[in-house]
């Protein structure tokens, strides 16, 4: 790697589950030179989720490239404003603009796009229905790995979904965003359509929702991808 590259990684989850996911592209990073971090979102609140991004930021060596998956997108946006974040990774993520949030991009969904198998709230958090989970996302994932991530979901909270981005990291970062085609919970127009917004380097790949769990070669590719972008800047 060049000295100018940023050589450490920070990857953000989303809703529904937790950093254990990213094992596979973890493994790839490290295995690739990369100092990697994954962070443990409560998703309890944008504003506390942010706060644990921003400490794993501040905690990383040098200049950091920010990864975040779907809700993760949203967190990503509002942290990767600081001056650590050299460039900011969306993978099959929401990447709003400033006063959005999860709740306002989903609002009103394409005609015929499928719709999340997301539970009535409980206690101000919502969860997948188990039985449709690994259909909505993690179809391309074994089954056996599927059933776990359904079994062991994070609750995610309301209060996440409706946090609204402030200034949005891609309006003043380079930004790169891959796009999951075979996606059931963010509809891949969303997805091209939030990318262009931010003016992204945008790759697609075949994949689910848990494109990042079932190809972390090409995610681990683009993130890799960004770092070397920064480092030619």
């Amino acid at each position: 790697m060049s000295n100018n590259a940023a050589n450490s990684v920070v990857l953000v989850h989303g809703g529904f589950v937790d950093g254990s996911g990213w094992e596979g592209v973890y493994h790839q990073l490290k295995k690739d030179g990369y100092d990697v971090t994954i962070v443990q979102n409560p998703t309890t609140s944008l504003a506390d989720d942010v706060a644990v991004t921003k400490r794993a930021i501040a905690a990383a060596p040098g200049n950091v490239i920010l990864v975040g998956h779907s809700y993760g997108g949203v967190v990503v946006s509002e942290s990767g404003t600081d001056p650590k974040v050299a460039a900011v990774v969306y993978i099959a993520a929401f990447a709003p603009d400033t006063g959005e949030s999860v709740s306002s991009l989903i609002a009103n969904p394409p005609p015929g796009a499928p719709v999340p198998p997301i539970l009535p709230p409980v206690d101000g958090f919502l969860m997948l229905d188990k039985e449709k989970f690994a259909a909505s996302f993690a179809a391309d994932v074994r089954p056996s790995l599927a059933s776990f991530m359904a079994d062991s979901q994070v609750p995610w909270g309301v209060a996440a979904l409706e946090g609204k981005v402030t200034k949005p990291a891609w309006r003043v970062k380079p930004s790169w965003y891959l796009v999951a085609t075979d996606d059931h919970m963010i509809p891949p127009p969303a997805q091209r359509q939030m990318a262009n917004r931010a003016g992204a380097t945008t790759v697609e790949v075949p994949g689910s929702h848990a494109v990042y769990v079932s190809d972390p070669g090409a995610v681990a590719k683009l993130i890799e991808q960004a770092a070397a972008g920064v480092a030619r800047n």
